[in-house]
This record gives C-alpha cells, sequence and structure tokens, in this order.
C-alpha cells in the first residue's frame, strides 16, 4: 500500500491560497479517483477539489475555513487499501484532524508536528508552526522569528494566520506593537478565557449595535463580504468619473429580431444584444487601447490581449464577472457561444478560477433588469467600466437631407465609469461616444 498525498491545486496564475469551504469526505471513507473531496473558495469562484488517487482517506491536514497556500498537501490518500476498509480501523497517527473534539487548551501539541510532513514546506520553531504565507509576510516586513513567536495566533492549536499576522503589522506600525505580546502571554496562562478591551466599539458589537422597531438581521455570506470588500477596495484605488451617451440601436434591434430564430436554429445558441455590445466595445479598444489596461505606480499597463469580463448575477443575488478571453479574436458567433458558456457557467456555480481572472475591460447590463442608465464601479485593477441600460422605444428626432422629422427609434442609455488619474474626461467620452456610433451604425442586413 502507498499514501498520496492531495495538494491544494493550482487554480489561476494569480491565485495563491484558498479557503477550505466544507470536507465531503472522512478519515476512513473510500475515494474514487477524480471523486470530489472538499469544496474550497478563492476571491474569485467556489470550486470542488477532485481525489488523484484510489483508495481509503487516511488523514486530513487542515479545518473546514482555514487558509491553504497553493501546491500545500490538505490531505493523504491511503492506495490499495480498498478492501481493508471493511475491517476495524486502526488507531490513526496523530494528525491534523477537523475540528470536532474538545477545545484544545494548549497552545501547540506534538502531534501536530508528526502530521506535517517536511515535503509541505512549513516551518517549526519551537512548538509553533508556521505556513509559507505566513513566513513571506515577516520576511518582507522585517519580522524576525523572536518577534515572530509572541505575535497571538487564533488559528487551530495556536497558529498564527494571514490575518494574525497583518493585524499585529498594524499595531506596530502604529507603535501598539507591545499589545500583540500582552494578549499572548495572556491567553497562553488562561486559553480559556478571552480578554476582551474593554473601551474597544468593535469588541462590544452586540452591546452598541441597536436595531430598534421590527427588524430581520441577515448575515452577509461570504461571496457578498468579498464583493463588498471589493467595490470599497475600488473606490479607495480609483478616483471615478462617469460619462453619459445615448444610442440610437433601432438597426441593430430589427436586425436581431429578424435573425435569431435562424440563428438559434443553426447554431443552437440563442443570441442576446450582450455579443452585440462587446463586439461594438472590442472594436473602439482597438482605436483607444488605454481603456484596456492598468495602473501599476507611475507605469500604465497597457493589455494587448482584450479580454472582456460580463458583470452576471447569480441565483443568490450575488455578483460574478467571468472573461471572454481574447475577445478580439472571435466573430459573433464565437462571441455568442462564450457568452451563453459563461453565463451558464455563473449560475450553476461552475466557474473555473481561470474563468474569472484577465479581464481588462468590462461590461455591464443594467438594463436587463429594466434600468435606464447606471453608475458602475471600476473592477481592479482595470480601468474602466462600461454599462448598458434598457432599451426602450421613444419619439425622437431624426435628421434627414429633407429635414427633420419626429420618429419612433429603439434607444439606449450608455455610461462609463473610468479612472480619472489616466483616463482624461476627453478620453472617456470620446470612447464612450465611439461605442455608441458603432451600435448606431449597425448593419441592418448583415449576415452572420
Amino acid at each position: 500500500m502507498a499514501v498520496v498525498d492531495l495538494i491544494m491545486p493550482k487554480m489561476g496564475e494569480s491565485i495563491m491560497e484558498a479557503t477550505i469551504l466544507k470536507w465531503l469526505k472522512q478519515p476512513g471513507d473510500s475515494i474514487k479517483m477524480d471523486e470530489t473531496v472538499l469544496e474550497i473558495a478563492t476571491d474569485k469562484v467556489d470550486s470542488e477539489v477532485p481525489s488523484t488517487a484510489e483508495g481509503i482517506l487516511e488523514s486530513l491536514l487542515y479545518n473546514v475555513n482555514d487558509v491553504v497556500p497553493v501546491g500545500a498537501v490538505i490531505a493523504r490518500i491511503k492506495t490499495g487499501a480498498m478492501e481493508s476498509a471493511k475491517a476495524p480501523a486502526a488507531a490513526p497517527a496523530p494528525v491534523y484532524q477537523p475540528a470536532q473534539s474538545a477545545p484544545v487548551q494548549t497552545v501547540a501539541t506534538p502531534s501536530y508536528e508528526v502530521a506535517v510532513p517536511a515535503s509541505q514546506n512549513f516551518a517549526v520553531s519551537g512548538n509553533r508552526f508556521y505556513s509559507p504565507l505566513v513566513l513571506n509576510i515577516a520576511s518582507s516586513e522585517g519580522v524576525s522569528m523572536t518577534e515572530l513567536e509572541r505575535i497571538p495566533g487564533t488559528g487551530n492549536e495556536g497558529r498564527v494566520t494571514k490575518r494574525d499576522i497583518l493585524a499585529y503589522l498594524q499595531n506596530r506600525h502604529s507603535g501598539n506593537g507591545q499589545q500583540a505580546t500582552y494578549t499572548r502571554t495572556q491567553e497562553t496562562a488562561a486559553p480559556s478565557v478571552k480578554q476582551q478591551p474593554i473601551s474597544s466599539p468593535a469588541s462590544t458589537s452586540e452591546s452598541v449595535s441597536n436595531y430598534p422597531g421590527n427588524v430581520e438581521i441577515i448575515e452577509m455570506d461570504r461571496m457578498r463580504k468579498l464583493i463588498a470588500k471589493h467595490m470599497v477596495d475600488s473606490k479607495h484605488t480609483s478616483p471615478h468619473v462617469t460619462s453619459f451617451t445615448e444610442a440610437d440601436v433601432t438597426n441593430l434591434v430589427l436586425w436581431r429580431e429578424r435573425i435569431k430564430k435562424d440563428f438559434e436554429k443553426r447554431e443552437n445558441e440563442k443570441i442576446t444584444f450582450t455579443p452585440l455590445f462587446i463586439e461594438a466595445i472590442v472594436k473602439c479598444i482597438k482605436k483607444y487601447p488605454w481603456l484596456s489596461s492598468s495602473i501599476d505606480g507611475d507605469k500604465l499597463i497597457v493589455k494587448k490581449d482584450i479580454n472582456i469580463g460580463m458583470a452576471t448575477a447569480l441565483p443568490s443575488g450575488n455578483l460574478i464577472v467571468p472573461v471572454i478571453k481574447n475577445a478580439d479574436q472571435l466573430n459573433l458567433v464565437g462571441l455568442t457561444k462564450q457568452v451563453n458558456q459563461l453565463a451558464n457557467a455563473a449560475r450553476n456555480n461552475k466557474l473555473k478560477p481561470d474563468d474569472t481572472s484577465g479581464g481588462t475591460f468590462t461590461l455591464t447590463n443594467v438594463g436587463t433588469f429594466g434600468s435606464l442608465m447606471g453608475t458602475p464601479i471600476i473592477n481592479q485593477p482595470q480601468v474602466a467600466i462600461m454599462a448598458v441600460g434598457a432599451i426602450k422605444k421613444r419619439p425622437v428626432v431624426i435628421e434627414t437631407e429633407q429635414g427633420d422629422s419626429i420618429a419612433i427609434r429603439h434607444m439606449m442609455y450608455l455610461s462609463m465609469s473610468y479612472d480619472h488619474r489616466i483616463i482624461d474626461g476627453a478620453l472617456g467620452a470620446t470612447f464612450l461616444n465611439a461605442v455608441a456610433k458603432e451600435l448606431e451604425n449597425f448593419d441592418g442586413g448583415r449576415e452572420v
């Protein structure tokens, strides 16, 4: 029999860690090849981790809610042991098991040292263990091992988590570095008693949070918390400016109405307005490439690959932005298939981490829900995001060679928020109006 390590998989170029949401298998359970063992979450999407071997799950090395670096061993599978699964299980080796037992009374135990293999690259100092992520932060911030030993840990068995070391660094930068040492001493001496600062409003939120009247208190789910943080961070990062214009999209609407049945019959795909909007945006980005860029300090990084993100509402009410990679290399049929595939994957929670990474410009269709226009928030690290509103019939003035006339036309508002650090009003408004002109000049006799 052999033991195979189950590794936290790489889930995208920019993703370095993931949070364990749920273990679907427990030690002693039999596992088939590619059977889902656990569910994980990144700051992008939730994913499932399949087994890389067939056998018996021998041990779990992390708890639910633990943040695990990519490449770390998260479980061990004993192969060639399917028949022995029916026999009484021997006493398990001392390993880091999910938190189901009584509270641990010491800061660390020798059993945890046995459970973590050298190949996992966890550092040990005395009786404490540190993940590569914590060690990298400590190294970059000049935190010595002696100083690291004094940081209070809130992880399992007193392990220092990313949040612990970042909180310590914040206190140290503000001149309160000694507070962490004192708290550590108190918790080590009496682990069952949690010291609460009397004067801290954050630690006594229950006593100060009064909700008069008939209310319902709903805790944000994990994704909503991430969205909230992402939006606030974007506002803190980019000075937002929003420009507006409107477009007469009558030719586009009538063309789609004419071809949509034949298109669906031939391509087995429904054609929506979204790929048509993306097509127009891509054409204009080629004329004004700064709209597809990001800022690094005082440098502008212009992205040659045009990857268009499309904001998608989930059944839960949350929002996610899958990305159409190399949108400039796809024709309208290809764009339609990509839009539909990513939208369906998002609604069915089947997106992969790579499906939401690498975006260079984002489109959000607020008109889907009847809104006429919006002021979208930039999806960092991009520098612009466009919103399209609902298409409405309105009487408008039409200029012709024979004179002005009033006609009923299909009209739509477009808005774009952009980063004023690099995109000024002239460029932002010029780009937005260029997209509107592309939509207005749509060829109604076009063949697909």
